[in-house]
């Protein structure tokens, strides 16, 4: 035997839908040595999350693997029975999934879940709840008997995640797959996690394969990387050769994409006198907490001033919890300031009503987070479009209709785009979607509630510089809210940075970016991944095409 604990040779794997048939996987090879960190990279459809499945006989009934092996710990997943992958499952291979939100059940304490997953391990009853607290605490979670009786709300991003790394454990697995484990987390959150995750590899002798897009992550983390395209391995090798020079034109443009890689977070933009077009006079915002708490109150936003200008990009950012959101909520007329006010057009907005407010909200749209959640499922494109010339009694049915074609033709879609559903289209086509319908009614600013953390790094460069585009062209504004530096490095003019309700950093990006003065600034920039990437191109002085 070999020191190989995952062995795929010529996998082969065809989803069958409808009378058609994708192949998704083309024939891999794939070795995977205990102690080892493997990443596999790629955009959305390259087929890294159905090797993952297969690796855990997980795959969907429409999904088949019609050649080739794969073999886990020496058993055979190609062609074995429900019962065979139940028996891996967990107990060899453990699975980290990407959202603990929609991953761990509302409804059930955290330690119940976690215990489900020790009991198919075997463990007697009266010892499952002794377990619990070793998995919870081999996951890296404080006070890991009070964090049991908790439910998952009650949880941050960061300790929710650690939640799903304690179930993936509790059965005791040689192979830990992690499916984007960190792209929902803030930079030093995801730091944490994947600190941890190193650890057990080192501590505890398990493979590791970490499916991710994000390049960064790939490089600091991974002994190796697997660029996958189509189904197929275009390249593979120790994770900084394959990276800092790589061969291959897909992997060339996949780093070249990747915001802030290949060289240090710098910022590209330069700041030009504008007016101001929306501030923040002293805002603060408390919110308040359930009878019997220690506080009644708890402050999210302390006494804020802050300023975006007419043209210019404001990229507001910090950790979960620091404030930025709810600073945008405010701002958008959603959330009451407990005190301050919030001027737009030197119009202050938090006076008004929502009646004499409504002019003002012609001037200013908000492009969300999740494409996938943004758009009503039931409305074919041209009619989410227009649905702000719609709620706003903007022109004839024929003049929406030519807007509506204008638009789709300004952010890029398909001629076709406007008679199609959001299920038809790709994440990428979502987000053009929705900056098209905030562009409908010619705004002068746009709020951005990190409008690419869902996205892949290529399909992100197209929606970053689509964004540039139309700010270049449009003169319209921005105020991004962003965890992700290297995004606000590529498109911010200026930066707040936000830290338990205050600003502790502001001012014209090269200069928060480039000298920060705050102490945590420094750690947010500290914790972008891709350190060992960026010091290996400088050394190395690669230049990607």
């Amino acid at each position: 035997m070999t020191s190989s604990v995952v062995k795929i040779r010529d996998l082969r794997v065809e989803y069958r839908r409808d009378g058609r048939v994708t192949q998704a996987v083309r024939g891999i090879d794939l070795d995977i040595d205990r102690g080892e960190r493997v990443a596999i990279v790629g955009e959305s459809g390259s087929g890294k999350s159905t090797v993952a499945l297969a690796l855990l006989g997980l795959l969907p009934s429409s999904g088949h693997i019609v050649e080739g092996s794969a073999r886990v710990a020496d058993v055979e997943l190609a062609g074995a029975s429900e019962r065979t992958a139940r028996r891996i499952r967990g107990r060899v291979v453990g699975l980290v999934p990407q959202d603990p939100t929609v991953s761990l059940n509302p409804t059930q304490r955290v330690g119940h879940q976690v215990g489900e997953a020790v009991r198919l391990r075997g463990v007697p009853r009266p010892l499952v709840d002794a377990a619990v607290v070793e998995a919870l605490t081999q996951a890296g979670i404080d006070d890991p008997v009070t964090r049991a009786r908790q439910y998952p709300h009650q949880l941050s991003g960061g300790l929710r995640q650690r939640v799903l790394i304690a179930i993936a454990l509790a059965g005791d697995p040689d192979v830990l797959v992690a499916d984007e484990p960190t792209s929902a987390l803030d930079v030093t959150v995801q730091k944490q996690i994947l600190d941890h995750l190193d650890a057990l590899v080192r501590e505890r002798g398990i493979a590791l394969a970490i499916i991710t897009h994000d390049l960064g992550v790939a490089a600091d983390r991974a002994d190796r990387v697997i660029v996958m395209q189509h189904g197929e391995v275009v390249e593979q090798g120790p994770a900084l050769d394959v990276l800092a020079a790589p061969r291959h034109p897909y992997t060339q443009r996949l780093v070249a994409a990747a915001p802030g890689l290949s060289a240090a977070v710098a910022p590209q933009r330069a700041v030009a006198e504008t007016p101001v077009i929306v501030r923040w006079e002293g805002v603060t915002k408390d919110f308040s907490l359930p009878r019997g708490s220690i506080e009644p109150t708890v402050r999210a936003v302390d006494n804020v001033t802050l300023a975006a200008h007419a043209g210019q990009t404001l990229a507001i950012v910090g950790e979960s919890g620091s404030g930025k959101t709810t600073l945008l909520r405010i701002a958008l007329g959603l959330e009451l300031p407990t005190t301050g006010r919030v001027v737009f057009a030197e119009q202050d907005l938090t006076a008004l009503d929502w009646r004499a407010a409504r002019p003002l909200r012609r001037r200013f749209q908000l492009v969300q987070q999740n494409p996938f959640a943004a758009l009503d499922p039931r409305f074919s494109v041209g009619r989410s479009i227009a649905e702000p010339l719609t709620s706003f009694r903007i022109g004839s049915r024929a003049e929406r209709r030519a807007r509506v074609a204008d638009l789709i033709d300004l952010v890029g879609l398909p001629r076709d785009a406007a008679t199609r559903r959001p299920a038809e289209l790709s994440g990428g086509q979502r987000q053009r979607v929705a900056i098209a319908r905030a562009l409908a009614i010619q705004p002068e600013l746009i709020y951005l509630d990190e409008p690419v953390s869902a996205l892949d790094v290529s399909v992100q460069d197209q929606i970053l510089r689509l964004l540039a585009r139309l700010q270049e062209d449009l003169g319209v504004g921005y105020v991004l809210v962003s965890h992700d530096l290297g995004v606000v490095a590529q498109v911010a003019h200026t930066v707040a940075v936000v830290q338990r309700g205050r600003v502790v950093e502001t001012g014209a990006a090269a200069a928060v970016l480039g000298a920060p003065q705050h102490q945590y600034t420094k750690a947010l920039l500290s914790a972008v991944p891709g350190a060992r990437l960026r010091s290996d191109f400088a050394s190395r002085e690669v230049v990607i095409p």
